[in-house]
C-alpha cells in the first residue's frame, strides 16, 4: 500500500500550492503550518533545493474524533500535503493517506476516521 496520494499539474507552482489550498477548503480542511523547504534548506545549510512546500492541514472535527479514539494520534497530526516541482519542471502535489499512516495503530474507531479523511485528500488531490 502506498502512503501518499500523487498527481502531476499543469499549474505553475505557487498556483498549484492557492488550488490545493483552495481545495483543501472545500473539503473542510484549514492550513496550519506552511513550510517553504527551499528557503528553509537555504538558510540552515546554504544549499539549493527546488521547489518544495509542505502544507499541515488539519479538519478539525476529523481532528477531534481521532484524539478522542486515540489520545496520542496529535503525534501524526496534521495532515502533510505537498507541492513540489519536479528535476523536469513539472509540478506534483501530494498528500498523505493516513490509512496507511495509521496501519500500525489497532484502533477501529481510528481507522473509520482514516478512511474518511482518506476520501476527503484523495478528493483534494483528484480535484486539482
Amino acid at each position: 500500500m502506498s502512503y501518499h496520494f500523487s498527481k502531476i499539474v499543469k499549474f505553475d507552482f505557487e498556483a498549484a500550492v492557492s488550488k490545493v489550498t483552495e481545495e483543501l477548503k472545500k473539503e473542510g480542511f484549514g492550513v496550519l503550518t506552511e513550510i517553504d523547504l527551499k528557503e528553509t534548506l537555504k538558510k540552515k545549510l546554504d544549499v539549493d533545493f527546488r521547489k518544495y512546500k509542505i502544507l499541515g492541514a488539519c479538519n478539525p472535527q476529523f481532528a477531534y474524533q481521532a484524539l478522542l479514539a486515540e489520545s496520542h494520534i496529535g503525534t501524526m497530526l496534521p495532515c502533510n500535503v505537498i507541492v513540489q516541482e519536479r528535476e523536469n519542471g513539472e509540478v506534483e502535489i501530494s498528500a498523505v493517506d493516513p490509512v496507511a499512516s495509521m496501519m500500525a495503530i489497532e484502533n477501529p474507531s481510528l481507522g473509520e476516521v482514516a478512511q474518511q479523511v482518506r476520501v476527503k485528500l484523495k478528493s483534494v488531490i483528484e480535484n486539482v
